[in-house]
């Protein structure tokens, strides 16, 4: 046989990009631009309008790029791991009740102590009696739920769906109650608020963020198969209860910790986990997560640069955050009942 005779052979599979690399490059993409982008954000919003007034401004904005950073973090990692127990792409914490709950406490406060017991509490002694409730809450929630009987994680769902229901209803009532003036105090905290963020609170953010994030290191590695579903998890060797208990409860943390530090912001989870999904190109969680982070710092940050050099404070950053994130929530519905 000569050598025109002999059968084509194809070339090595090594010298062309596998569909695995190729799949792997798009988020390593996002990830590369979304990080230039959030750096960008952060540089304008401590740079712009500055006039080498250094000294004071740098350490003023500093503190405040740390809290909006922190906040974007809590709440992004905080619902897409609620959302990979759920395996619902819709629902996020806040449908835990939350939200409900904070504004609960802070009417409670000012129904039985007026509103100028609210102004003039301690803010260290109010954040942490915000947060110790809603861990509690959460803690009663999830211990009722595993360890008092082999029931449904959507079961949980629901009972988080009629609290903040009660919770909203009671403080409802209250606030009808109330003085007008008092009242509008306490509306203002209905609403998250970055211009003013305590020093100290925001340390004491930082380590309870740090120690919610070395415990979901630990279980990192399961996230992709959670995801799966309860039945694949547990076929392939996860300790289902103990890590969705684990997951549960770190998410707890980060939004008990991210609500009591600014106040609650029901629709932001929802819309920077749309975005990172809808961008990622994949669902593994080394990429959605920090896509989701990154996106988050991009939204606060960047939304906060535009609030106060562009519209001079005339409008809050949540409201325009909630507006947008309620759009995303009403496609999303009608997307899933529309299939």
């Amino acid at each position: 046989m000569t050598q025109a005779e002999l059968p084509a052979v194809s070339r090595p599979a090594a010298s062309q990009p596998s569909f695995t690399q190729s799949a792997n490059r798009r988020p390593v993409r996002v990830l590369t631009t979304l990080s230039i982008m959030a750096l960008i954000a952060i540089a304008c919003f401590m740079l712009i309008g500055a006039h080498k007034n250094w000294a004071f401004i740098l350490p003023f904005r500093a503190t405040k790029v740390l809290a909006l950073v922190l906040v974007a973090y809590a709440i992004a990692v905080s619902t897409i791991l609620f959302q990979t127990v759920t395996a619902n792409r819709i629902l996020t914490p806040s449908i835990m009740g939350f939200d409900a709950l904070y504004i609960l406490i802070q009417t409670v406060i000012v129904f039985f102590f007026s509103a100028q017991a609210l102004s003039s509490t301690d803010p260290r002694l109010q954040y942490l009696l915000e947060v110790v409730v809603m861990t509690v809450f959460s803690g009663i929630l999830f211990q009722w739920l595993f360890m008092s009987g082999n029931r449904s994680l959507h079961l949980l769902v629901l009972v988080g769906i009629v609290c903040g229901v009660f919770f909203r209803s009671l403080s409802s009532l209250m606030q009808r109650m109330l003085d007008p003036n008092e009242f509008l105090v306490l509306q203002d905290t209905f609403f998250a608020s970055f211009n003013s963020i305590d020093q100290t609170l925001l340390g004491i953010s930082l380590l309870i963020v740090g120690l919610a994030s070395l415990i979901g290191l630990k279980i990192m590695p399961y996230l992709d198969v959670i995801a799966l579903g309860r039945p694949a998890a547990i076929s392939l060797g996860v300790p289902y209860k103990a890590t969705v208990a684990t997951i549960l409860i770190v998410v707890a943390m980060l939004v008990s910790v991210s609500t009591a530090l600014v106040g609650p912001i029901t629709f932001f989870g929802l819309l920077i986990a749309s975005l990172a999904h809808a961008i990622a190109g994949t669902s593994r969680h080394r990429y959605i997560l920090p896509i989701a982070i990154l996106l988050g710092i991009i939204c606060l940050v960047g939304g906060q640069t535009l609030l106060e050099r562009l519209f001079a404070f005339n409008t809050a950053l949540s409201i325009v955050i909630e507006f947008l994130g309620g759009v995303v929530f009403i496609v999303l519905v009608l997307k899933k009942a529309m299939r």
